[in-house]
């Protein structure tokens, strides 16, 4: 039962992180490392897939070998995260707190991103 409950997160993961490749606001490594952990848990077949293809295996790859991320993506990524932010904030939060939270969350990501290695 475990087993087809992890291969159906990392199939929904896998989705998840095919759109992301194609739409910015939503990440596509954090999903397809999410994806291989399932994968790895439930079914080496599947994970081996992943790792291999031709699209979604060098995300994963560059990041298990360490070997970082391009500029471009990590530009990319904090500009959309935080564009993203300042819409949610300026047009749908309205509490204060949750406002500050974002903000968290935000410099998080950022500090995050900007800490891994870049890709020459």
């Amino acid at each position: 039962m475990m087993k087809m409950i992890l291969i159906g997160i990392g199939t929904l993961c896998v989705i998840f992180g095919v759109i992301g490749v194609f739409l910015p606001v939503v990440p596509t490594t954090p999903f397809l490392l999410l994806a291989g952990a399932c994968y790895m848990r439930s079914s080496p077949n599947l994970h081996k897939r992943l790792l291999e293809s031709k699209w979604l295996g060098p995300y994963l790859k560059d990041y298990y070998e360490d070997k970082g991320i391009t500029l471009r993506a990590k530009a990319v990524s904090i500009s959309c995260l935080w564009l993203s932010l300042a819409i949610s904030m300026v047009f749908f939060i309205e509490i204060f707190w949750v406002r500050v939270l974002l903000v968290g969350i935000g410099s998080g990501v950022t500090i995050f991103l900007l800490s891994r290695k870049t890709k020459k």
